[in-house]
């Protein structure tokens, strides 16, 4: 069975809020709140992957400590510059 897209974006969002660290509670919270209804299926699968990744990389990536996975660079170059534009 498979879930509509506004289920979907339920899900994402709230996936997005309860993360392990506040820090990325804040990060993606903000991200899914203004992006989400953007992102076309594909999107949404890598964004749906990436929540299953570590709090811990998850930050490193965004914050540019560590490269992120070729999967994922797209994707975090965009929640990163969301990141650095809210500051």
């Amino acid at each position: 069975m498979t879930e509509d897209r506004s289920t979907r974006l339920k899900r994402l969002r709230m996936r997005s809020m309860r993360r392990g660290i506040k820090e990325m509670d804040i990060i993606l919270s903000r991200y899914a709140d203004i992006r989400l209804t953007e992102l076309d299926a594909a999107q949404l699968d890598t964004y749906d992957a990436l929540l299953s990744e570590n709090d811990q990389d998850l930050y490193q990536w965004v914050t540019g400590q560590v490269p992120p996975p070729s999967s994922f660079s797209a994707l975090i170059a965009d929640i990163s510059g969301m990141a650095l534009a809210s500051k």
